[in-house]
């Protein structure tokens, strides 16, 4: 029992769990408000979308990478989908949208995935690059203009509820999306495929020592390449979901996120360096950055100190970060002595 807490104690969640207890008694005790069923919904249907491109992230940096073009890479499929169905004169059920979304983000994942386990180079530069070149295929090629009026089932399906939470005092409503499910189903299939899969563990394995994880037997290139097919649909469901919950298609609305994401991610305690991560972690991360993004206004801070929020919070998930890295390198070292 000691040994367990003693572990607890010294993962990087038990401290984000802390700042995240924390932050919200502060803001609870200043606003009155934090703890309210309808903030709490308000929170969670935030979590949805930045939550679903974490696992994404999340699975990139665990393997040694760094991915930038998820959301360029969603905001493509997505608006291709639109696009589509919006010309075919779509009026389906929801199920179309999702296979085309998640195809087309298949296709371009493997855009990513082939140079990511071809060529050796950073990961940081092949995806800066391609996140230009979806931009450009969507801006340029599809002539990419704003799609106000988006297929019958994807509309409902932004609307559709599980619950709605209200506040006595103020009388605000909030609904629970049926969307936050699809984050527990994408969560719960990459813990499962992470943990209890040989996919799972090449990933980390190539994130720890990508030679040591090819001598160990795992395909070094298969897997590179299929992980970034599966970020390419884990991408492209985030996509769907919130042009759905907006109730039009907005071509860059979604661009602009991987710096958000990626430190939620960080800050959660998956190493940059790959090899080290949970997604449990990555979730926690992600929620406190929706909690400073959203709940800052309860405590009457203005919206422009957000961006100064989150870049200190950058700041703090990289410093972690590193020195996570030297105690690792010195405990190797003195392992060595």
């Amino acid at each position: 029992m000691r040994s367990y807490l003693h572990r607890v104690v010294r993962a990087n969640e038990f401290y984000v769990l802390l700042v995240i207890v924390a932050l919200s008694l502060i803001i609870q005790a200043r606003s009155g408000q934090f703890f309210t069923a309808n903030n709490l919904v308000d929170l969670a249907n935030a979590m949805v979308v930045p939550g679903i491109f974490a696992v994404g992230a999340f699975m990139v940096l665990v393997s040694g990478g760094i991915d930038v073009s998820f959301p360029a890479l969603a905001s493509l499929a997505v608006y291709a989908t639109t696009r589509l169905l919006v010309d075919a004169g779509w009026e389906g059920g929801i199920w179309l949208p999702f296979l085309l979304a998640m195809a087309f983000g298949a296709v371009l994942g493997a855009f990513n995935g082939f140079f990511a386990a071809r060529y050796a180079v950073p990961v940081l530069i092949i995806t800066l690059g391609t996140a230009s070149v979806f931009s450009g295929i969507m801006q340029g090629a599809l002539g990419s203009v704003q799609i106000p009026n988006i297929p019958p089932a994807m509309a409902e399906f932004g609307r559709s509820s599980l619950f709605v939470a209200s506040n006595p005092k103020s009388g605000l409503t909030s609904s629970m999306p049926v969307s936050f499910l699809l984050l527990v189903v994408v969560v719960a299939i990459a813990f499962v495929v992470l943990k209890h899969t040989t996919f799972g563990r090449g990933i980390y394995a190539i994130g720890g020592d990508e030679s040591a994880a090819s001598r160990a037997g795992f395909n070094v290139r298969r897997t590179k390449f299929w992980l970034y097919v599966a970020v390419g649909v884990i991408s492209a469901i985030a996509g769907l979901i919130r042009t759905s919950g907006m109730g039009q298609m907005h071509p860059t609305n979604l661009l602009g996120m991987e710096l958000m994401v990626i430190a939620a991610v960080v800050l959660g305690g998956t190493a940059i360096t790959g090899g080290t991560g949970t997604l449990t972690g990555a979730m926690l991360g992600t929620l406190l950055i929706v909690i400073v993004q959203n709940s800052m206004i309860l405590v009457g801070v203005p919206t422009f100190w957000q961006g100064f929020a989150l870049g200190v919070l950058i700041i703090v998930g990289t410093g972690i970060s590193a020195i996570q890295l030297t105690r690792r390198a010195r405990r190797r070292s003195a392992a060595l002595v």
